[in-house]
């Protein structure tokens, strides 16, 4: 089942109890596969058109009326396009906007680079109080979504549409802003965010347990609020600190976790991510390798700082 079919299949259960939520979308229902809610919930459903801005307008509305919705479109334009309105209308408003964006970084593949979200993660950082986060699998993006149901306020949540992975068990728990330790490790710590980067984290990990160097790895889950006591914990513990993000690392999960580190503790980092360039067209497997978003970065990242 492809993640969007689980973000789709989420909310429709959720509905069932919850008469508050509903869906936004933008003129894509088909892409982030939101057809089966309308079908389900017919009156609970809006299609504001190609109109990003009026997508957060409406969705503010919408909140402001006792609703909940959940509002997506590609993440480059609910983030670039959209920033001011949910900046203003939905998070200054204190109101309780579910902003969804979609084909983060290189996963928008052959859309090409004027889709691709390298920096929503930056430019949402900047608003005060808001939940962001990227769930990495099926389950982490179900339970984060009933998460973000129970907790009033507004939120930035990067999906996946198409494809799908197992890093979790279905009886996994799930808290906003509590990250989860995939690996423990005692050498060095792999910090890696979303559906591209935490399976190359596991895999980096591996082939540094190859020769004898015991990785950690986490995944927040939540960029914001960052699990600061557990990373804190771990740069005490493997005194080094690889991030893994999908995302222009400037702005994004490592500068968040560099930032923390400076202040409480000053720790040796690496940051594997966009290095300060625009998107193109490939697959994903192409792009990941062009910008170097894999396991081998990770893993070189990773020796390098042991080595200095």
């Amino acid at each position: 089942m492809d993640m969007r079919d689980v973000y789709c299949n989420t909310l429709i259960e959720a509905a069932k109890t919850n008469d508050k939520i509903m869906v936004v979308e933008a003129d894509l229902m088909n892409a982030t596969g939101t057809g089966n809610f309308k079908k389900a919930y017919p009156n609970r459903f809006v299609d504001v058109g190609v109109a990003e801005a009026n997508l957060v307008g409406v969705s503010a509305g919408l909140s402001n009326m006792g609703k909940i919705p959940f509002a997506a479109t590609f993440g480059c334009f609910a983030s670039r396009r959209t920033f001011d309105q949910f900046f203003l209308s939905a998070n200054y408003a204190k109101l309780n906007v579910k902003l969804v964006g979609t084909d983060p970084g290189v996963s928008a593949a052959f859309n090409g680079g004027t889709h691709m979200p390298f920096e929503d993660l930056a430019l949402m950082q900047t608003i005060p109080n808001l939940t962001i986060c990227e769930p990495c699998d099926s389950v982490s993006l179900k339970k984060t979504i009933n998460n973000l149901i129970d907790n009033y306020g507004s939120s930035y949540m990067r999906l996946q549409r198409k494809g799908s992975q197992t890093i979790y068990s279905e009886d996994e728990e799930f808290e906003i802003g509590k990250a989860k330790v995939l690996k423990d490790g005692n050498d060095v710590t792999i910090v890696a965010l979303g559906y591209v980067m935490v399976p190359e984290a596991l895999k980096a990990a591996s082939m540094l347990e190859k020769e004898g160097i015991s990785a950690a790895v986490i995944d927040p889950i939540c960029v914001k609020p960052l699990d600061n006591e557990l990373i804190l914990h771990y740069a005490s513990k493997t005194k080094h600190i690889v991030s893994a993000e999908n995302h222009q690392v400037s702005g994004g999960l490592g500068s968040a976790i560099a930032n923390l580190l400076a202040l409480e503790l000053p720790t040796k980092m690496r940051m594997v991510g966009i290095q300060d360039e625009f998107g193109q067209v490939g697959t994903l497997d192409y792009l990941q390798e062009y910008y170097k978003l894999t396991a081998n970065e990770i893993y070189k990242q990773a020796k390098a700082l042991l080595n200095k």
